[in-house]
Parts: C-alpha cells; structure tokens; sequence
C-alpha cells in the first residue's frame, strides 16, 4: 500500500493507493494514525481515488483508525469512495459508521474547520 500525507489547515488527507490488505500495509495505516492523533491532529480523511483493492483486514483497520480518532474527539472520514469500496462499506455496514464524500474538498470542508 502507498501512503503518502498531505495537511490542509488542521485536516490531514492520507492518500492511499494500491491495496489495503492483510499481506499489503498491514497496521501502516493505523500506526500512521495512531502517531497523527497522538501529535494533535485529529480530524482525517482518507482519499481513496487511488485504492484498487481492500480485504477485511482493510475494513478492519480503517474501522480501528476510526476509533482512535473518535477516541480523540476527532474523526476519520472518506473521500473518492469508488463504486466497489462503496458496495463492500455497504454490505458490511460500515457506510453508516463512516461519514463518505465523493470529493476530498467536500470531506475536508465536512469538518467545519479554516482550510
């Protein structure tokens, strides 16, 4: 999985491309979030127009993210969900848990904060 940061205002955008899976960037994503929440940057989206494949592994990590950011008081949101990760948030129901936006400045703005 490539992971590459990009800060906007107090929201950092996490692109993430390739494959989210078990073998692939296992506990990158979440260790990469834990250190945000744990430097005071709280408020997340995840931009996924890059993302080809994601297993429950995936799902899971994402879903931990969430939660520590919660934790926090923030929040971990979605943007570019593609036609078949939105499908696989649907069955799973993680669409209700995740707040998803089909573009990265609508999930940034989402946030209420100055960009």
């Amino acid at each position: 999985m490539n992971l590459v940061r990009r800060d906007i205002a107090d929201v950092t955008v996490l692109d993430l491309g390739g494959k989210l899976t078990n073998t692939e960037g296992a506990g990158r994503l979440k260790e990469t979030v834990t250190e945000l929440v744990a430097s005071g940057r709280k408020y997340i989206v995840l931009n996924l127009s890059k993302l080809n494949y994601m297993d429950s592994a995936g799902l899971g990590e994402m879903v931990a993210c969430y939660t520590t950011a919660s934790k926090a008081g923030g929040a971990v949101k979605l943007s570019h969900t593609t036609a078949k990760i939105r499908d696989l948030l649907t069955i799973t129901k993680l669409l209700t848990v995740f707040d998803a936006f089909d573009t990265e400045t609508a999930a940034v703005s989402s946030f209420g904060r100055a960009v």
